[in-house]
């Protein structure tokens, strides 16, 4: 996930899709794509979590906006 563009995950997800959405694949093949789906979804979420606690993190003061830096996780 660290090397991974949140743009990354998201097009590997898509390709996913659109592979499941042929219904061309053999069951096992079918689960292990669905499964690398679920993980990706899990992970896009995850990194629009992160992204909206920045931008909630955002504050006014008198010398305008400033950011309150939040953990990194990876």
């Amino acid at each position: 996930m660290a090397d991974r563009t949140f743009e990354q995950a998201l097009s590997d997800l898509e390709r996913r899709v659109t592979s499941l959405e042929k219904g061309d694949l053999d069951l096992e093949d079918a689960l292990k794509l669905f499964e690398e789906g679920v993980s990706l979804v899990r992970e896009c979420h995850e990194r629009l979590d992160a992204a909206e606690a920045r931008i909630v993190a955002l504050s006014a003061t008198a010398e305008g906006v400033s950011e309150t830096p939040m953990p990194r996780t990876s």
